[in-house]
């Protein structure tokens, strides 16, 4: 395996941080039986439930978000080793994001959740994620990867990503951060909770908008605006009830207006002025609504024996008004295909700059008008109990979901007149898609975790059946009699079993591994199977003085690799899967921290160093549609993956104040599948990028911010889809204040 060290020598690792010392020297002891009690919202629960794992996991805690400030999740997950993105608006609203070599489109290969309920619009029969949690209200963030995510799926290969939105206190809290900065950038997010011993509530508001930092030649607004209401509200019994009784309501509103493209610039003009947009981007725009609402129980009879039974319901809907092609003469010229070849398509690509006028109906622009309704109800039972000195956990959950993607789209054409675009036809709803894509799932899951002495197993296994349906009412039939209705289905049943295991040599050295299945369903499309995989990894975390971190080799044997034809890829956005056959994901990821200043010191000067090393490769050849696939020979790699990554941080910390840098490289990666050098025409050269944060403390209550990224304004490529080359955040800085109470 190229790449891959020989893993027993790996005594250089752990995932147990430096500002948790006093931590790593308990034993995970198993007379200690609420320790493994976690939050119904959590998966984890902290870094010390994190460095005891069975298979790789990360927890960022509200300190560690608090660093940076950042509100980009791009930028979050670039500290986690195994995590690779490709940024695509600069401010991370829409991310795209990978663990472990999965497919980064749209986040689709990955579960995400908040608050441990499945957060995608539709993560069955559309999981592209064109909603995607605002980081900058969450409290915490969880990643689990290898054999620890079984028991979230349904995307089991790659891993799973947990938000924790703000917890309800104990007490009564406010408190808020409001900054501003480059681009008229600004946020506020302020919460106030209350709470006695049988009842509590917090209510949260963001706001986040920006007037972007590309320029139209009109001259207008580039940016967004984004608002997030979150409400919890909880009912318990009192500490002294021989059975304790929780039921939690929590409800979420979150609308964007963003005036965000999918054109992007041609090489030339990418190299002149990449932060420039076309006057045929003027009118595009998203708009999304998002309604979560859940309530759930929590039942304990003991310290040993809890169920916690929620039922959820998300409605999501956007639309995305965006330029999709040129027509003129009998030819219809897609964007992309214009803007890798302005030469031969110049009049096409004049018509798009706004260089020519061009007749009426030249420019389409598509509603990509969408709604998507999430709902389901699970429940879990977790059961521990000693028989001498052997520790047992029993956790089953099972889960009933449905969900569905409406789509009900139509083109606008305009013509360009003077660099502006004027509408001279107006299209009508249901006239370019007029489809609704279903899916009910059934999962259940059960894991058993056996202790003894240092070694820990964890044993498991999940089951998924799902059913899909696609009803296609064509183009014709608007009011959708069903006249010309075409049915598509598919159907899956898989079990998914996995196993993983801890030694603890000492308090300071431990070794962890695991194998177990990956799986990826698939969609409607008639012919594909779903996606399926071999995982295996073994790695070790160590924290000896003031040294820690983790060493992690992994290799994911794909039998069926599925690929997705999204627009945001470049394809044409049918969503259609193919098969892709077999494939091979190997890596290593690698993590130190080391605190540099004497632990009685009044200041403490902490370092960290990641670096994530993703090697694919295709291992039969094959022909797709899919623009971003193509045709696939033996030994391909997988595009949009960068094969190296690293970051590093070095910070300054007193009682008033904190001061970090951090550094990020991330790799060439190619654009489509191939092998060797990669042609510039395939290419996002690597790139690296330093962001700074400080803190200054008044008082308890009282503190202020400032944060740069991009200290240096260095210029890069991030991507050249879904239609051209795009930038990435250039400098900006932002001040601010913080309170709580």
């Amino acid at each position: 395996m190229k790449y891959i060290i020989t893993p027993i020598v790996l005594l250089f690792s752990g995932l147990v941080f430096s500002q948790e010392k006093e931590n790593n020297t308990q034993k995970d002891s198993v007379k200690n039986l609420k320790e493994v009690v976690i939050s119904a919202n959590q998966i984890i629960g902290s870094k010390f439930e994190a460095a005891n794992k069975t298979g790789s996991a990360s927890y960022i805690s509200t300190a560690d978000l608090q660093k940076f400030n950042y509100t980009d999740i791009n930028r979050v997950l670039r500290t986690v080793t195994g995590v690779n993105v490709y940024e695509e608006d600069g401010f991370g609203l829409r991310p795209n994001i990978s663990l472990r070599g999965t497919s980064p489109d749209r986040s689709a290969k990955i579960t995400l959740m908040e608050d441990n309920v499945l957060i995608a619009p539709a993560p069955y029969s559309a999981p592209a994620a064109y909603y995607f949690p605002s980081v900058a209200r969450m409290s915490a963030v969880e990643i689990l990867k290898g054999s620890s995510q079984i028991q979230y799926g349904p995307f089991t290969t790659g891993g799973t990503i947990n938000f924790v939105s703000a917890p309800i206190p104990t007490k009564f809290s406010a408190g808020f951060l409001t900054d501003y900065g480059s681009f008229n950038t600004s946020r506020t997010v302020a919460n106030v909770g209350i709470a006695n011993e049988t009842v509590g509530a917090v209510v949260q508001f963001l706001n986040y908008n920006s007037d972007g930092f590309k320029n139209l030649p009109s001259g207008a607004n580039t940016g967004f605006d984004k608002k997030d209401i979150m409400a919890k509200f909880r009912v318990q019994s009192k500490p002294t009830s021989k059975i304790y009784n929780a039921l939690d309501f929590k409800m979420v509103y979150a609308e964007e207006d963003a005036n965000e493209t999918y054109l992007g610039l041609t090489e030339e003009d990418f190299n002149n002025s990449p932060f420039m947009r076309y006057a045929g981007s003027e009118k595009d725009n998203i708009t999304t609504k998002n309604n979560q609402f859940s309530v759930t129980h929590t039942l304990k009879t003991s310290n040993y024996f809890s169920v916690t039974t929620t039922a959820y319901r998300n409605k999501f809907a956007r639309n995305w008004y965006k330029l999709n092609d040129v027509r003129f003469g009998g030819t219809t010229y897609a964007i992309d295909a214009i803007l890798e070849d302005p030469t031969t398509n110049a009049l096409a690509f004049d018509y798009v700059t706004g260089a020519q006028n061009s007749p009426n109906n030249a420019l389409r622009v598509r509603a990509n008008n969408r709604g998507y309704l999430a709902q389901g109800v699970q429940t879990k039972l977790d059961f521990h109990f000693l028989t001498g000195d052997v520790y047992h956990d029993l956790e089953v959950g099972v889960r009933y979901h449905k969900d569905s993607e409406d789509r009900f789209q139509w083109n606008d054409s305009y013509a360009m007149i003077d660099g502006s675009m004027v509408l001279t036809t107006a299209g009508t709803p249901g006239t370019q898609d007029n489809r609704v894509a279903y899916a009910s799932a059934l999962a259940a899951h059960a894991l058993y975790k056996i202790k003894y002495n240092d070694l820990t197993v964890t044993p498991g296994i999940r089951f998924e059946t799902i059913d899909l349906l696609n009803k296609n009412y064509g183009t014709n039939d608007v009011t959708r009699t069903g006249v010309n209705l075409v049915e598509n289905d598919n159907h899956v049943k898989v079990w998914l079993p996995g196993i993983g295991a801890n030694y603890r040599f000492n308090n300071y050295v431990s070794l962890f591994g695991g194998v177990h299945k990956g799986f990826a369903p698939p969609t409607n499309t008639p012919g594909t199977d779903a996606e399926n995989s071999t995982n295996y990894e073994i790695g070790t975390r160590y924290n000896y003085k003031k040294f820690s971190g983790e060493l992690v080799v992994y290799f994911n044997d794909y039998k069926n690799l599925l690929g997705s034809d999204l627009a945001a890829s470049g394809g044409s956005g049918t969503l259609d899967q193919f098969n892709a056959g077999e494939a091979h994901v190997k890596g290593i990821e690698f993590l130190i921290n080391y605190q540099v200043l004497k632990e009685e010191s009044k200041f403490k000067l902490p370092i960290t160093f990641g670096y994530t090393l993703t090697d694919t490769e295709f291992v039969n050849e094959f022909a797709s549609s899919d623009g971003a696939w193509g045709t696939i020979e033996k030994g391909d790699e997988i595009p949009y993956i960068s094969k190296h990554q690293f970051n590093a941080s070095i910070a300054l910390e007193h009682a008033k104040f904190e001061l970090i840098l951090g550094v990020r490289y991330s790799g060439e990666f190619r654009t489509v599948a191939g092998q060797g050098s990669i042609p510039n025409e395939n290419s996002v050269p690597s790139n690296t990028v330093v962001d700074f944060g400080s803190k200054y403390k008044f008082n308890k209550h009282f503190s202020v911010t400032g944060n740069i990224n991009n200290l240096f304004d260095t210029t890069y490529l991030v991507s050249r889809v879904p239609a051209g080359l795009r930038p990435g955040m250039p400098f900006s800085a932002s001040i601010g204040i913080a309170a709580q109470f």
